[in-house]
């Protein structure tokens, strides 16, 4: 039996974990407009327990995505503002000591939370980037040699400019390979910006998404059932074959210094497993693996210099793979 069928929503009414997890999309509509498939990223990676990197130019709804997510899914959620003075401490928590006790005592620091927006984080230097390095992999943090464990879900969604911004660090590979998605946020469509700016003339406040009418629509259980439904997902062995062959193509491609690596494969894997069952499936069809290959790959490729000079991009090599690579029947 579907674990998500007998599963009801915040409100205690009959529904499944598919259907509330769907509605997010309407929900969030409500504060963001025209970033669906930023919406279905950020839903694949809760259900595969990954991270995501959001990638734009500033004022493309970055933040504003990230925490109308956490209100639909009534979620706990802290923002830290990344800056070239910030120390790993300042994410992770340290001990103070307490001069009533004369004792030192952990005070926690923002990442004990469901959802962190790790704000502009190629703006602060690599020390203080890899404090996040235990928390997104482990999902625990050690200070003075005690780990202390995250909450579940727990998610890291992290902003970033474009790498040719001034004062700007680019992420290093090992970081890079944490995150489970890179998601892209384009600048609006003139339709979308008009209904944008339609919106701030009426009286729409960023900060109150409350009176913007953004209501839970899901939560914690769903996630939960949601998950255990996604892992009876059947993934046949030619389909496991196509993420291999897709992967082990990057590590031949010319264009590229640096292919997908094992836990690239297995990632692509999982995420095209959580979209399959997204779209109502229960099985994993060619298409899924195609439709998530370019978010789950594009960070974990590396380009030549030259081939960066022609303008080639990761998405265009990892494109023609998917045309050149054969498809099972």
């Amino acid at each position: 039996m579907d674990p998500t069928t007998d599963n009801a929503g915040p409100s205690g009414g009959p529904g499944t974990a598919r259907d509330s997890l769907e509605a997010l999309r309407a929900e969030i509509a409500k504060a963001v407009v025209g970033q669906d498939p930023a919406v279905t990223g950020l839903v694949v990676a809760l259900l595969c327990r990954g991270h995501v990197l959001l990638e734009g130019v500033p004022g493309v709804a970055k933040t504003l995505l990230v925490r109308a997510l956490a209100s639909a899914l009534e979620l706990d959620t802290k923002r830290v503002q990344f800056t070239p003075d910030l120390m790993p401490s300042d994410v992770t928590g340290s001990l103070v000591y307490d001069t009533r006790s004369a004792e030192f005592s952990f005070q926690p620091g923002p990442v004990f939370t469901n959802l962190l927006l790790a704000d502009e984080i190629n703006r602060t230097p690599p020390k203080t980037q890899s404090s996040l390095l235990e928390a997104m992999e482990e999902r625990q943090v050690t200070v003075d040699g005690t780990p202390r464990p995250l909450p579940d879900p727990f998610l890291v969604a992290a902003t970033q400019n474009p790498v040719e911004y001034e004062g700007t660090y680019p992420l290093p590979e090992a970081q890079l390979d944490r995150f489970l998605l890179k998601l892209t946020i384009p600048l609006p469509s003139r339709q979308d910006e008009i209904d944008v700016l339609t919106r701030h003339a009426e009286g729409f406040n960023p900060r109150d998404l409350h009176a913007a009418g953004v209501r839970p629509v899901a939560g914690p259980a769903d996630l939960e059932a949601a998950r255990a439904a996604v892992a009876k997902t059947t993934i046949s062995p030619e389909i496991t074959a196509y993420v291999v062959d897709i992967c082990r193509a990057t590590r031949e491609s010319p264009s590229l210094t640096l292919g997908v690596s094992p836990r690239g494969a297995t990632a692509l894997l999982a995420t095209a497993r959580a979209w399959a069952w997204l779209t109502g499936r229960d099985y994993v069809i060619p298409d899924d693996v195609k439709a998530l290959a370019l978010p789950t790959l594009r960070h974990r490729v590396q380009l030549r210099p030259e081939a960066e000079m022609e303008g080639v991009t990761a998405d265009s090599v990892i494109n023609a793979i998917l045309a050149h690579v054969p498809v099972p029947r």
